[in-house]
């Protein structure tokens, strides 16, 4: 009699949480059907025959296939030198500002380094205060930077953000495996790269993610520092000045597509919005599993 009287509770509840987690599913999907869409868009114009995407009605699939779109952008004279130039930058950049960042937070992360409190806030107040362009201009002029690829490397050696975040993640390994390793012998190098960036490494991965696709994504500094030396140009920098070229097309312009055999500013807008999302979406997975617990473990101390 007891059973009979819960039983009906029980159901209840079990169709609470069902209703619960369709929704739930329901909502995600609509979320991931949103953010998507934009993108797939984009690709679809990028695919899609211009004289037919001036007709306009192109959602997620392209209404008439092509690769003209991408074969004009290869056309670019400067494309696959800055399609190289921004692959070396990112790799390059990456590497060397993931390795000079952990190195100078492992630094102030040790309690016994005199001035730990005075140097972290020196990184601080660079986050929230700038140069300025005209004075970053001259010292990049003074040392010899300006037009040379060591402008995309040199100035971003070590970044404030990730410093911070990972001194709160070295803060929180236990300092005994630090003081076993200088009782075996062990110096500061072997401690660093033999324990600190084993453990760290979910913290490190986050940052080599944030520094890669700020490298491969840079142009105002190309613009600004580079832009005398077209062997050094990079790929956003030439996507930037094709998609001013396309956006100065007039609409006579456009009209004139429907009779010539030619690509539309929309489609070079899509086809460069591609090229440039890519290699993030490919980047980003490699980093997934490290993501979360990277942000969240590197921000709990300060």
């Amino acid at each position: 009699m007891l059973m009979k009287n819960r039983l009906p509770a029980c159901i209840r509840k079990l169709t609470g949480e069902k209703i619960f987690e369709i929704s739930l599913y329901v909502f995600f999907a609509l979320i991931i059907a949103v953010t998507l869409y934009p993108f797939l868009n984009a690709a679809a114009i990028s695919l899609n025959d211009s004289r037919d995407t001036i007709k306009g009605g192109v959602t997620i699939f392209p209404r008439a296939f092509t690769l003209r779109n991408y074969q004009a952008l290869l056309n670019y004279p400067l494309i696959l030198t800055g399609v190289r130039i921004s692959a070396l930058r990112t790799i390059a950049g990456t590497a060397v500002t993931v390795f000079c960042t952990s190195m100078a937070a492992y630094t102030v992360s040790r309690a016994d380094f005199i001035f730990r409190k005075f140097t972290t806030l020196i990184f601080l107040i660079t986050l929230y205060v700038g140069g300025g362009l005209i004075p970053t201009f001259m010292v990049i002029r003074m040392f010899g930077l300006h037009n040379t690829f060591w402008v995309y490397i040199i100035p971003n050696l070590v970044g404030a953000y990730f410093l911070i975040v990972m001194k709160g993640f070295f803060e929180r390994l236990p300092y005994s495996l630090q003081e076993a390793a200088f009782i075996d012998g062990a110096n500061d190098l072997t401690v660093f790269f033999r324990i600190i960036l084993p453990l760290g490494m979910p913290v490190v991965a986050v940052a080599a993610l944030f520094s890669a696709a700020f490298q491969w994504n840079s142009w105002f500094d190309t613009y600004l520092f580079a832009s005398g030396n077209e062997n050094i140009t990079t790929l956003q920098f030439e996507l930037q000045k094709l998609l001013r070229q396309a956006q100065n097309l007039d609409a006579s312009g456009e009209a004139r597509l429907l009779t010539q055999n030619a690509v539309s500013p929309s489609s070079v807008r899509m086809a460069v919005t591609v090229i440039s999302v890519i290699p993030v979406m490919l980047l980003s997975p490699l980093a997934q599993k490290h993501f979360a617990s990277g942000v969240t473990l590197g921000a709990v101390k300060g």
